[in-house]
């Protein structure tokens, strides 16, 4: 069946009320923006649960509401100790960061390093800002533009230029106040259309199956495993990782990362963008488990219901016209005897005792999605456009497509929509700031007046969203989205941390050794993720630690060559 014949025109038409009024109400509301303070910080007028809200809403893309569920499907639950590093962040963030950046009134992050260091260390810190924020702005257009493709039968190019065009018309129009604003209706629209997911899913168990048993079932296939004390470095998610390596990628994230610290800049008061803040962090991890819950669930319903192969229709479709079509559906027949395998397990009351019997065979389910993966791999090579075999980005939108009723399959699209417009605006906000403040202002030798930067800002938002575009264009799916933004992010957070917590409490390192220490970091860093030596998320802790070790030896060779050079001089 055509997945366009599953839109209804009540789907379309909440899809497009939905998406229409969040860019009218965000450019109607912020069109009289006419100075930086306006334009950057949203006129510092901002209140605590806009500021949480925001926060969050940047935080949480399409890719959450895409890959988190399909993450879910295939690995468990075991994602959410990733999140566990984030209220200590946001705790020692609105301890430190928040009441540094309020006192020196700045506009960006990266301005107090330049009063620290100077304006080479502020110019290098944005800069690396600029290249993984832009990259992943790319990777949040690309995300919903998939969804879409398998929805609609379009074209990618098209979908990453119409969803891009979206988010920049607004975002240009009002700034971070626009931002602000469209992210209030967003954090709603998606909280309320997830509640919905979760119940719909629930509401289409079989009558015998509480939500108890369905847990007792996810369980019986490891689906439950939350917690992981090991200390398997291969292993990427454990308490470990995501205590340490989660830590110091929040605090990377949240208080230097200028599309967060601009969401709480624009606070009324430090105590406002505490507060924000606070409730982001009491908020966030629940929010996360929840949706790695709706993905278990989704997974309780197929082992009742019949599921795909492989759940990326277009690699499917491919197979179909292929040559390797009776070799697919081989491995797809032994998949449907497995499924009906389990489905009477589960049907005729499952027993603990069965357990080994489920693990067997989701072993060997395992198996034949990895020999259908090859499969497609194969059909790729000779094809002109690019296949993936890796199908955890499906997963939700192919349930939604499949089993939910008229007008919730538009409302569960605007969410997941919603969600990539609001964190894309962010990072355009963020990366036209610091382009304009850090970059432009500060390298223009002549004043220019306020008018002036507010008109650079938005051009600057325009070219970072065309930019945004084109690396959404030429994106293909990694292991999966929401691995690829953490991996972009933890190669260049680390780094960047460190030398603001030496701005911060090292106060004897100054501006050469923290610029030579962070180049130096950025290349180890950059060649440890490429030998693959350590799990992603230790890169945070490698790199704030190697940058730090780094300016403080180095500071004590430039502090002996100034005692040598006085000494001569004398």
């Amino acid at each position: 069946m055509d997945i366009q014949s599953k839109l209804h025109t009540v789907d379309w038409i909440v899809l497009s009320v939905t998406l229409l009024f969040i860019v009218g109400y965000g450019t109607y509301v912020t069109r009289k923006n006419r100075s930086v303070q306006d334009y950057i910080k949203g006129g510092n007028d901002t209140k605590w649960w806009t500021i949480g809200l925001s926060v969050m809403a940047t935080q949480a893309s399409a890719i959450t509401f895409l890959s988190t569920p399909g993450q879910a499907f295939h690995s468990g639950m075991g994602f959410v100790q990733f999140y566990f590093g984030l209220p200590i962040a946001m705790v020692i963030i609105c301890l430190v960061f928040i009441p540094i950046y309020h006192k020196l009134k700045v506009y960006t992050a990266y301005e107090f390093l330049e009063g620290r260091f100077d304006l080479k260390t502020r110019s290098l810190a944005a800069i690396l800002f600029l290249i993984q924020r832009g990259l992943a702005a790319g990777i949040t257009i690309f995300a919903p533009a998939i969804i879409l493709s398998a929805v609609l039968g379009w074209d990618l190019l098209t979908l990453n230029i119409i969803i891009g065009v979206l988010v920049i018309i607004y975002t240009v129009s009002g700034g971070t106040k626009a931002v602000n604003v469209t992210q209030k209706q967003q954090m709603v629209i998606i909280f309320i259309g997830m509640c919905i997911a979760f119940f719909m899913i629930m509401s289409q168990l079989p009558a015998d199956i509480t939500f108890t048993k369905a847990l007792e079932i996810a369980g019986a296939s490891n689906k439950m495993e939350v917690i992981d004390f090991s200390f398997d470095l291969n292993n990427r998610y454990t308490v470990w990782t995501g205590v340490l390596g989660g830590t110091f990628l929040m605090l990377s994230y949240f208080g230097t990362d200028q599309s967060q610290v601009q969401r709480y800049l624009s606070g009324k008061s430090v105590r406002e963008s505490q507060l924000g803040l606070i409730f982001n962090g009491l908020l966030k991890v629940p929010m996360q488990f929840f949706i790695l819950l709706i993905g278990v669930m989704v997974f309780v319903f197929y082992q009742f219901n019949a599921s795909p192969l492989n759940f990326n229709p277009t690699a499917n479709e491919a197979i179909a016209t292929s040559q390797y079509a009776s070799e697919y559906q081989k491995l797809q027949d032994e998949h449907i005897e497995i499924e009906n395998a389990k489905k009477l397990i589960f049907t005729d009351g499952f027993q603990k005792e069965e357990k080994n019997q489920i693990v067997s065979l989701n072993a060997r389910d395992l198996e034949l999605k990895n020999q259908a993966k090859e499969i497609i791999k194969k059909v790729d090579e000779s094809s002109i456009e690019k296949i993936e075999s890796n199908d955890k980005d499906y997963v939700f939108i192919y349930f939604i497509l499949n089993n939910l009723p008229r007008g919730l399959i538009g409302l569960l699209l605007a969410v997941i929509l919603s969600a990539a417009m609001s964190s894309t605006a962010s990072e355009l906000n963020a990366l036209a700031s610091t382009t304009a403040i850090d970059l432009y202002k500060r390298n223009v030798g002549e004043e220019k007046s306020e008018l002036h930067y507010v008109k650079a800002s938005k051009w600057f938002t325009l070219a970072w969203g065309i930019l945004a575009i084109l690396v959404a264009s030429i994106a293909n799916l990694f292991d999966n989205l929401i691995q690829l933004v953490n991996i972009i992010g933890s190669i260049f957070y680390g780094n960047v941390l460190g030398i603001f917590l030496l701005a911060f409490f090292v106060k004897y390192v100054k501006g050469n050794a923290v610029f030579i220490a962070a180049l130096i970091t950025q290349v180890v860093i950059i060649y440890v993720w490429y030998i693959d030596w350590l799990p992603y998320l230790w890169l945070n802790l490698l790199g704030c630690a190697i940058v730090m070790l780094l300016a403080m030896i180095l500071q004590v060779f430039f502090k002996n060559d100034e005692k040598s050079i006085h000494e001569y001089n004398n």
